[in-house]
């Protein structure tokens, strides 16, 4: 049985603003989380259209090295060589679509989000058109960006929306009544999983939709509280920065599986492709 989940998470910009900030913030924290070899594997990042239905934007493949990141219940029935998520995604702003597979699960395995962006308060009821057995079946979720609590451990100060203050944009702290002030918008994402295994599914279908709201949490703060460092920027710029990016993901999960960090050496040519 499919797991469906929606969940809703308002922001304090708008629309056209998020674009930025979201391809900002994916890029920059891949190459936070990417080191000894696990990480983010940028495979492709281009350009598509799709004649069928008109939709076109940016196509991305990646590779998600998860390793330890795993509980030790999940990798006690998956070899090691299958810790990986190979993920395909659709960004056709405002709507995007990813696809998160396991070569190892093949068709046992289904991971999707649906995203779907506006500038509103969130109260829209069916943004993803489902038809009315599926709409049964769905949950509802509002993260908070502000309230809600991110684990201890990986908590940051300066990646907490109720105490930062965006200088350039000239908005923050997130306190009581944020959300009654414009701008603000809402990021609509529809997470479908099945995992079709005996013994297993349920437990692995709530874990991977606690883990994904955990996710949304965390990443959604950033997008906040690293404003200053995106607000202002083009399309074109966010791409060139992913470019760069890309080149240090690279040499990090080079260096992991080999066994050593990153030389100067390294590092230096990583500059030089920037």
């Amino acid at each position: 049985m499919v797991l469906v989940k929606e969940f809703r998470i308002q922001l304090p910009m708008a629309v056209e603003e998020y674009q930025i900030g979201q391809l900002y913030s994916v890029a920059k924290s891949s190459s936070q989380e990417t080191s000894n070899g696990e990480g983010v594997e940028v495979v492709k990042n281009e350009p598509f259209k799709n004649e069928d239905d008109g939709l076109e934007g940016q196509y991305t493949e990646k590779i998600y090295h998860v390793g330890s990141r795993l509980p030790g219940w999940i990798k006690a029935f998956i070899p090691g060589s299958a810790l990986k998520l190979e993920e395909k995604a659709w960004n056709a702003y405002p709507y995007c679509k990813t696809v998160l597979k396991n070569g190892w699960m093949g068709d046992s395995f289904t991971f999707t989000i649906e995203s779907r962006h506006f500038n509103d308060d969130g109260k829209q009821e069916n943004v993803h058109n489902l038809p009315p057995d599926q709409l049964k079946k769905r949950e509802v979720d509002f993260i908070d960006i502000a309230a809600d609590q991110v684990d201890k451990k990986v908590y940051k100060k300066e990646e907490d929306p109720a105490l930062v203050k965006s200088e350039k944009a000239e908005r923050g702290p997130l306190t009581e009544g944020w959300k009654d002030k414009k701008p603000l918008m809402t990021c609509y994402k529809l997470v479908s999983v099945e995992f079709k295994m005996f013994g297993f599914q349920g437990r692995v279908e709530k874990f991977l939709q606690t883990f994904e709201r955990d996710l949304f949490l965390k990443f959604h703060r950033q997008v906040y509280c690293w404003l200053d460092e995106w607000y202002g920027m083009t399309l074109e710029d966010v791409r060139n920065f992913e470019s760069k990016i890309k080149a240090d993901l690279d040499d990090k999960l080079k260096a992991g599986e080999a066994g050593e960090e990153p030389t100067e050496d390294k590092k230096e040519g990583s500059e030089k492709k920037k």
